[in-house]
Parts: C-alpha cells; structure tokens; sequence
C-alpha cells in the first residue's frame, strides 16, 4: 500500500508548482539612451505596459533609460551580444553595422515628418529594418529622435557662415559630420552621455539635436542660442536581440512587434504635442530661439554629402525614399 502523503508535503508541492509557474514568465530588458524625462522613456512606460497587458503578465519589459547600461553604441553591442533583449537609438548608431540606412539622416532628404512617416511606416521602412537581420538584431519599428536643430554658446545662427569655426558635437553620422564640415565649424563626435558635461566646460561649442531633447537633456543651461535649421531628420529604431526574438512563440513576437509600433505612434504624438511648449519654456528660461531660416543656403552647402553616400552605397535607397514620398 502506497504511503499517504503528509499535509506539509502536498502543501510544499503546490507552493513548488506555483514557484515554478512564476518564474516561467519572460522577463526581457530594456535600455536607452535618453533622460528619462524624455518622450523616449515615457513611450517605453507605454511598451511596457501594452507587452504586460497583453500576455497576461507572461512576458515583462524592464527599463533601463538614461544611460545607465551605457551609450548608444553600447547597447547596440549588448543586444547583438544577447546581454541586453531590447534597445532604441538613433539611426544613426546602426549606420555603421548597415551604411545603408545612411540615406534615412542625409541632410533635408525629408522636408517635414509627415513626408518621414509615410517613408518609414511603409514599404521602404519594412525593408530597411529586414536590413539588420544579418547583424543579430531584430528590427522592431521606427520611433523618432525628429528634427535636428542647432544649439550652440557663441552666436545665432541664421545662415552659414554662422556656423563657420564652432566646435560642433555630432552623433556617428557620415553624412552630418561632412555637412558641418562643409559648413566650416569643427564636427566632434561624441555619445549623449558625455555632451552636457563637454557643453558645460567649453571642450564644445554646439550641438545638434531635436528640441525635445535639448529640453530633457537640459542643454539649455549651458548653450544660449537654438535655430531650428532642421538639417536633418533623425529616426529611433527599437530592436531585439534576434535569437531571442526568434525564441518566443510567433503570439508573443506578434504582441512585441505591435506594441512597439504603437509605442512608436505615441512617441510621435507626445513630440508633436510638446514641441511649443517646449520652445516658450527655452525661451523662459533664457535661450534666444531662431525659428524663422532660411535653410536653402544650408541646402546648397552640404548638398555634396548625398553624392558622398551615393559613391559608396549607391542611389537605391534614395530613389527608394524620394519615389515613397511622391507616390
């Protein structure tokens, strides 16, 4: 005769059951690069929100924002290396692993963000996140860095001579560091992390970023003049580690990658809700904004960056993009 078992030990084989219930759940991690006063942090809440809900609580998305697990290129290796799940960066960052998606931050080849997102939330946007399949990464969706604008602690700037000997912090990009270049002023490369710090002691004298960003990152406080020259559109593309993208079932890749296009939609609504608030509030607290320039001097200078991309990679995502955007 079978012995009975006592009430301590089924009670310890439930509490193992559930145990192993709860630790059956997915948790993936997350990370960016942004002040987590920033739109990016806020539409990562709501990914993490929409990915929670709608697994039951089966998959969870921890955040990691302002850095804290490193700069952008940083975490682009973390996710290709497996240690990090998830991350967003500027397009930028992944020019270099695919040259490529280099077309998308050419100066001016986007002349307003509706013209960006037809690009991007189409057909030429579906192809150029399957670009990054070969480099361990899934590509996610598109959200937006936006339109880059000038900030700087010597002068406005109106036209291009303007920018003629400024030291000027760019991100990664070929083709924004030829265009200063062409421009006159000194183009230093350097992560975000490390800016308002360089900003702070004068090692630079510009920069250029999107307004929600000079907002967040507080670079007001050290820079006193902003023109929105709007040089360049800048996208933020979220991607995963692709193993373990692949390792999910297709219902929870599904729920990722739609969460995180409609985390993307909510990012751009917070950005575009923001932007006049946000340019009254520098101007308040002392920061003399340029929003009125003519940017076709700017155009016709740096104009020879789009015959640099194309003698190395070619017009077809060019033609790609401008065909999108007329069609």
């Amino acid at each position: 005769m079978k012995k009975l078992l006592k009430p301590f030990a089924i009670a310890s084989i439930v509490a193992l059951s559930f145990t192993s219930q709860a630790q059956a759940a997915i948790e993936l991690k997350l990370a960016h690069a942004a002040p987590e006063t920033d739109t990016q942090h806020k539409a990562a809440e709501f990914f993490s929100r929409l990915v929670s809900e709608r697994t039951d609580g089966e998959v969870n998305v921890k955040i990691f924002g302002n850095s804290i697990l490193g700069g952008d290129q940083q975490l682009i290796s973390g996710v290709r290396a497996g240690t990090i799940d998830i991350e967003m960066s500027g397009n930028p960052n992944f020019a270099g692993i695919e040259p490529k998606l280099g077309a998308f931050d050419l100066p001016y080849i986007f002349g307003n963000s509706e013209q960006a997102y037809k690009v991007l939330d189409g057909e030429v946007g579906e192809k150029a996140l399957a670009l990054l399949d070969n480099s361990g990464m899934k590509g996610l969706a598109f959200w937006e860095v936006g339109f880059r604008a000038m900030t700087n602690s010597k002068r406005p700037i109106l036209n291009p001579d303007d920018v003629k000997g400024l030291k000027m912090r760019t991100n990664s990009n070929k083709s924004l560091i030829e265009a200063f270049s062409l421009l006159g002023a000194n183009p230093i490369p350097m992560p975000i992390g490390e800016l308002y710090t360089a900003l702070e002691t004068r090692t630079v004298d510009a920069q250029d970023h999107p307004i929600g960003i000079v907002w967040s990152a507080k670079f007001y406080e050290v820079q006193k003049y902003l023109s929105l020259t709007n040089q360049a559109y800048t996208s933020l593309i979220m991607v995963m580690n692709k193993p373990r993208f692949d390792s999910l079932n297709p219902e929870y890749q599904e729920v990722i990658v739609q969460a995180a296009r409609e985390a993307g939609q909510y990012q751009r609504q917070l950005n575009a809700e923001n932007e006049r608030e946000i340019i009254n509030a520098l101007r308040t607290a002392g920061v003399q904004v340029e929003e009125k320039i003519d940017t076709a001097p700017f155009q016709a200078i740096i104009k020879p960056t789009w015959d640099s991309y194309i003698g190395e990679n070619g017009a077809e995502w060019i033609d790609a993009i401008q065909h999108a955007i007329a069609n």
